[in-house]
């Protein structure tokens, strides 16, 4: 009986710490709970100048984010799931791992390739299983997804891939008022800006100019389908003057009766309300068709990339579009990053996916490091773009 005793003295703190313990098991917050519960348990008080652990105390600690996006899909449902499983955004069962923050698909799931419909109800999915794990799935509307709504193109249509519709007429259906359609209204945006830090807000948050004097103004990413240019008038306020125009545009294309495919019949076009700055949308420097970034000169664009990132409160901007089919392709330092590798069979480029990881860790009582590494994920092997570290003063604990 004393052995007996003896023993559930003992189990009994332990049971009782792993209860403590048990919501936070999947989190980060594990070793901060133990800190937290042995310092109360012990009533430590600083008796001199602060250190990293002492700040852990206080509520300061290391925060990450994990964010990973991919390019164009074109219809190729098996290679769009081995490209997300090799990126750890799902397991093998094509549901959401709980190990990636934020997933983002800049646009071009549609045509090429049959899978049309199952691509975009697993988006749907991952969209709420994402949710449900307190992550997020950001979707971007690609040039060939307002191709479709403008007026399908007979030229990137297979006829296998209509029969998984049904018919031409089923087809414009789905995509103006069924479920891809509204799915592409409630769930899809023109583009992105995908905060690093929680201090600058949840994605797509403005960016505030008024802030820019502080150390954490333009942590953030842009992610759009062709690119967002220099000379395009509508980049401020970023991003949501432009994600406006884009649903304003849709909701005027899908309202209307879906054209004939072209060819043979003409070109329908946009619809004769469109505002002037929707056809700018539209239009070659708008940030559905741009390729500016991607073929012109290096010297040429990296002299033109700081203007552009200043006005969308950014660091790096992430685009699909322009395929080259060896490699996700890095420009000026990292600032400039094209992701479509061309995936999908019809093209036969490598399967990739852009990985980013920010940590932001105390390095004293208001010392910070920041790090960001952007690697390209390939199926064998990673190749890190950008390593970028950088030592700030400031608040940005998470209490």
């Amino acid at each position: 009986m004393p052995r007996l005793l003896l023993l559930l003295a003992l189990l009994t703190p332990i049971c009782g710490l792993a209860l403590y313990l048990a919501p936070y098991a999947r989190s980060q917050d594990v070793p901060f709970k133990l800190y937290s519960l042995f310092a109360t348990t012990f009533d430590r008080k600083p008796t001199h100048s602060p250190d990293v652990g002492l700040l852990f105390e206080a509520g300061a600690r290391e925060f990450r984010r994990k964010i990973v996006a991919v390019g164009d899909l074109h219809g190729d449902m098996p290679n769009a799931q081995t490209v997300l499983e090799m990126a750890g955004v799902v397991d093998s069962g094509g549901h959401w791992t709980g190990d990636v923050d934020l997933f983002v698909q800049t646009g071009d799931i549609i045509d090429r390739g049959d899978d049309t419909i199952k691509l975009y109800h697993w988006m749907d999915q991952l969209r709420d299983e994402a949710q449900a794990a307190g992550g997020m799935v950001l979707s971007h509307l690609g040039n060939h997804e307002w191709m479709n709504v403008i007026g399908m193109s007979s030229l990137y249509v297979f006829p296998s891939e209509i029969k998984t519709f049904g018919s031409i007429a089923k087809r414009q259906k789905m995509l103006s008022s069924g479920s891809i359609g509204k799915s592409w209204a409630a769930n899809y945006t023109v583009t992105s800006r995908v905060p690093l830090h929680p201090a600058l807000g949840p994605p797509n948050t403005d960016y505030d100019p008024a802030l820019a004097r502080s150390p954490l103004s333009h942590a953030a990413l842009s992610f759009v389908h062709g690119g967002l240019a220099p000379s395009y008038p509508d980049l401020t306020p970023f991003p949501s003057r432009i994600n406006a125009l884009g649903h304003s545009l849709l909701h005027k294309l899908q309202a209307r009766d879906p054209p004939p495919p072209h060819p043979p019949h003409p070109y329908p076009g946009l619809p004769e309300d469109a505002t002037p700055s929707e056809h700018r949308l539209y239009a070659t420097d708008g940030p559905l068709w741009y390729r500016g970034w991607a073929v012109d000169p290096e010297a040429e664009v990296c002299a033109k990339v700081d203007e552009v990132l200043e006005k969308t409160g950014t660091r790096r901007m992430v685009m699909g579009h322009t395929p080259d089919f060896e490699r996700i392709v890095s420009r000026c330092g990292g600032k400039i990053v094209i992701i479509d590798t061309g995936i999908c069979h019809a093209y036969g480029g490598v399967l990739s996916a852009l990985s980013i990881d920010y940590t932001l860790t105390p390095t004293s009582e208001r010392g910070w490091r920041e790090r960001e590494v952007v690697t390209a994920v390939y199926k064998h092997r990673r190749e890190i773009l950008a390593d970028d570290v950088r030592e700030l003063q400031g608040d940005f604990s998470m209490n």
